[in-house]
């Protein structure tokens, strides 16, 4: 049987500020994240099996997704938690804002291993992670491969 790709694309608004970065992105932005996730596999062959045919059903994946990333991500800040921004977030949070601490600077890239680590826990056994792409801009976008990661 053949391996399938299937792919599903979602979309989530995000604030964040990187701490220490010599550029613009030191101040607190947002921007609106375009989220691609590619699982690999064989299709069910099952006749009898209500997803006979597919790999993954698109809705299972995106259940993932939507708890993993885009419920927590949506409309939040994300603050590295092991810097001075920590107050900023304390006040924001304070003032009823959504913040999201991190251990990690939260640049595309960190968010993009933070991601395949999220989905890869809750994919079935016989279903994986092959690529997350996480495009912040139109011309922006981090990418993780699994065979870059083996």
């Amino acid at each position: 049987m053949s391996n399938i790709r299937i792919t599903k694309q979602f979309s989530f608004e995000t604030g964040h500020a990187l701490y220490g970065y010599d550029g613009k992105c030191k101040n607190v932005h947002g921007h609106s994240y375009k989220l691609s996730v590619t699982v690999i596999g064989q299709p069910i062959t099952n006749t009898e099996h209500v997803k006979h045919g597919m790999v993954i059903d698109f809705t299972d994946l995106k259940i993932i997704v939507k708890d993993e990333i885009v419920d927590v991500f949506d409309h939040a800040t994300v603050f590295n938690k092991n810097t001075p921004h920590l107050e900023l977030a304390k006040e924001l949070q304070q003032r009823g804002h959504n913040v999201l601490l991190v251990n990690y600077q939260p640049t595309s890239e960190m968010m993009v291993i933070d991601f395949a680590e999220k989905i890869n826990r809750r994919l079935p056994e016989n279903i994986n992670l092959f690529s997350i792409k996480l495009q912040e801009t139109d011309s922006s976008f981090a990418e993780w491969f699994a065979s870059d990661n083996d």
